[in-house]
C-alpha cells in the first residue's frame, strides 16, 4: 500500500520541480538535493521517483533537456522549463493554493482540532 506521503510527493513533483527550473536550469541530482534542503529535509524526493516525471514533463513540451560533457566521460542533462511550463506552472501554483487553503480550513475546522495546528 502506497504512503499518504508517497501520494503527496507524487501530487506535488510536478509543481516543486517546475518551481526550480523556474529559477534556473538544473540536473536530476541536483533537483533531488535542491528539494530537500529547502524543505528542511521533509520533501525528500528520490531519482527514481523524480526522473518518471522529468520524461513527461519534456513529453508534453513542458521542459527540455539538454547534455552537457563533464569531464571526458560523464554527461549531465540539464533541464530547461519551457514557455508552455511556465504557464502550466502558474496554473498548477494557482490550484495548489486554493486546494490547500480548504484542506486547512477544514483541518482547522473540525471538531478535536488544537489551536497549535
Amino acid at each position: 500500500m502506497v504512503s499518504i506521503t508517497e501520494n503527496l510527493k507524487k501530487g506535488t513533483a510536478e509543481l516543486l520541480l517546475l518551481t526550480l527550473l523556474k529559477e534556473a536550469d538544473m540536473y536530476g541530482y541536483q533537483l533531488t538535493q535542491e528539494l530537500e534542503a529547502r524543505s528542511e529535509g521533509l520533501f525528500v524526493l528520490r531519482e527514481g521517483s523524480m526522473y518518471p516525471t522529468l520524461y513527461r514533463l519534456v513529453d508534453k513540451g513542458m521542459i527540455s533537456d539538454r547534455q552537457v560533457k563533464v569531464g571526458q566521460r560523464r554527461v549531465r542533462v540539464y533541464y530547461h522549463i519551457e514557455p508552455k511550463g511556465l504557464e502550466y506552472l502558474e496554473k498548477i501554483r494557482s490550484e495548489y493554493f486554493s486546494i490547500n487553503k480548504g484542506i486547512v480550513n477544514i483541518l482547522r475546522n473540525s471538531e478535536g482540532a488544537t489551536q497549535d495546528e
